[in-house]
């Protein structure tokens, strides 16, 4: 109550037990919501679920459509046959212990674990369940020995069929009449009315696999394939002679619940508007995709700007609000920024990538950029194309890789301004790379396919290499689980976003597990927290970041909640942890 979100799951007995389908945002806050009962949807239409939210000033119906092909004729696969509207005991039958199910299925009559005999084929249903199809929807009386009038409606046909004595189960030619709790089945009669005005679907409808933009306020999710494959499934298991029934999930008894995140209550939270810097104008919003787009560290950001000369706008954290309207002091690069990234043992240095082969470190003075800085600090040559990104090492001092459209990773050792030591074994795009947390490995994954752990100070050739993402579109890794395992970012050949789990020992054996997440262009950027194990996934042009807790053990991934920002991003980057508020609980 009092948000504007609707959320939809979709529950499975497997892990994720809990995955998101969609989200619909309203025009207006929730003051109550009430579900529709199913006999009203339009089946039709492929009307899933239809919810009714209440406002301030109206009831607004919004209406769930699974797409199909064709809406001509009834999809059985989508609408089992539901709860009816006629009790299966009375309150004197409850209370004297009555409370089996007394079931009618295809062929015989289950009435207290004893089946009769055979039922004729209209007979195919459960008690107190009826069809949703149009044409068998079935017109149901209420018997009542207290109110007069109300018994069970004679058909004409009291002895073609069989009678159940504990149960008053009567089957004749057109249907099948039950004396308690009275229930009457007309195969070509439909006892309801079409669905009122008010619960109609209509502009509030909400497609459960289409990708809209964000203005309309959906996500797309990880459960719109997996809703769709089990609509599938459901389908082939007809076409083989499986049982119906709709979903497998609603066949079979869930199981015990699975492992849980210690963090799947994490709340994302946009601070107040006083801590923002507002007012950023001329960004350059095309750094090549693996770049982050900025970058921060607990003093000052750096953005690139898309003026000519690779200009670099370099703003102090502990100033936040408007920027004036007037040219702020920038760092001229002399060539467009292919990525940027501060230097973790020194705020004031920045080591930033051109797109002519240079890296080029840069020092900001005390208090921030008051002037435009024109001279670098240092100048690295050695590279012969355009370069991808650069990382500083985690434990050392003045040691950077870069890599390079040349397909080459370059370490360099800063305090000299040269390189010392040139790692092979790539033959395509090299997307990404890391170091590991204790500064002895570097893993990279390329566009061939392949991930690479490297042990620098051995050899200048790869230790190990195993099978990457499928996908060619881009892809990013970081070390989890205190530097035991890779945690890869990437597409599959369908170009699903999905995230894969990797042995750091054991890369030639494949990834422990993989995670489909959902369909979009842009590579997802894995950031992880190593104090509490949760990776933060999303990609530039995103509104939604994902949140899983890291195991060692399976299932891996642990969800967590989401969080969804108003506008898509630009970028995504993580201030160091000493930036968190650890008396709000702030982790990251």
């Amino acid at each position: 109550q009092g948000e504007n979100l609707l959320y939809c799951f979709e529950v499975a007995p497997t892990q994720p037990a809990l995955t998101q389908v969609t989200q619909c945002r309203t025009e207006g806050s929730t003051r109550g919501l009430a579900a529709v009962p199913r006999l009203a949807l339009d089946v039709m239409a492929c009307e899933v679920l239809r919810v009714l939210q209440l406002t301030d000033t109206a009831l607004i119906p919004v209406s769930f459509l699974v797409p199909r092909k064709s809406v001509q004729e009834f999809h059985e696969d989508l609408f089992p046959d539901c709860t009816g509207m006629l009790p299966a005991t009375d309150a004197q039958g409850w209370w004297a212990g009555d409370s089996q199910q007394v079931s009618v299925i295809r062929g015989g009559v289950l009435a207290g674990g004893i089946a009769s005999a055979p039922c004729p084929p209209l007979c195919s249903m459960q008690v107190g369940r009826v069809s949703l199809h149009p044409a068998r929807r079935p017109t149901e009386i209420f018997t009542s020995p207290i109110i007069a009038g109300t018994g069970p409606a004679n058909t004409g046909h009291t002895d073609t069929g069989h009678t159940n004595g504990d149960t008053g189960h009567t089957d004749g030619d057109t249907g099948h009449t039950d004396g308690n709790p009275g229930y009457t089945d007309a195969d070509q009669t439909s006892g309801y009315s079409s669905p009122s005005s008010l619960a109609s679907p209509g502009s509030a409808a909400t497609s459960l696999s289409a990708s809209t933009g964000p203005s309309s306020g959906f996500a797309s999710s990880p459960s719109q394939k997996s809703l769709q494959s089990i609509l599938g499934e459901q389908a082939a298991g007809r076409a083989r002679g499986a049982p119906q029934g709709g979903f497998g999930a609603l066949t079979h008894p869930s199981p015990a619940p699975g492992p849980s995140s210690r963090f799947r209550h994490a709340q994302g939270r946009v601070l107040h508007r006083d801590c923002h810097l507002t007012n950023l104008r001329g960004l350059s919003l095309t750094t090549p995709g693996e770049c982050d787009g900025f970058c921060a560290n607990h003093q000052r950001v750096a953005l690139p700007l898309l003026s000519a000369g690779g200009q670099i706008a370099v703003l102090e954290l502990s100033k936040p609000g408007r920027l004036p309207d007037a040219a702020v002091p920038t760092i001229q690069n002399g060539a467009a920024v292919a990525d940027l990234t501060w230097d973790p043992f020194d705020p004031r240095r920045l080591a930033v990538a051109g797109e002519d082969a240079k890296i080029r470190l840069w020092r900001i003075p005390e208090g921030g950029l008051r002037e435009t800085l024109q001279e670098p600090e240092a100048v690295l040559r050695g590279h012969t194309e355009k370069i991808y990104s650069i990382r500083f090492h985690p434990v050392a001092s003045d040691l950077l890789v870069s890599s390079s459209y040349d397909m080459t990773v370059r370490i360099w050792e800063l305090s000299t301004g040269r390189e010392v030591l040139c790692l092979q074994g790539h033959t395509d795009q090299i997307f990404s790379m890391a170091w590991s947390p204790d500064g002895k490995k570097l893993a990279t994954v390329s566009k061939d396919g392949r991930i690479r752990l490297y042990e620098p100070r051995r050899s200048s050739q790869p230790q190990q290499e195993g099978p990457g993402p499928e996908g060619g579109r881009g892809a990013r890794l970081v070390w989890v689980c205190g530097g035991d395992y890779l945690l890869v970012s990437g597409f599959d050949s369908r170009s699903e976003r999905r995230i894969l789990l990797y042995r750091a020992q054991a890369l030639p054996e494949g990834p422990l597990s993989v995670l489909g997440l959902d369909v979009a262009p842009s590579t997802l950027l894995p950031f992880y927290d190593e104090d509490t194990s949760v990776v933060f996934l999303t990609g530039k042009g995103d509104t939604r970041v994902f949140l899983y807790e890291v195991t060692p053990e399976p299932p891996y991934f642990l969800e967590c909640n989401s969080f969804t920002s108003n506008e898509p991003h630009k970028g995504f980057v993580f201030l160091p942890k000493t930036a968190c508020e650890v008396r709000e609980v702030e982790f990251a």
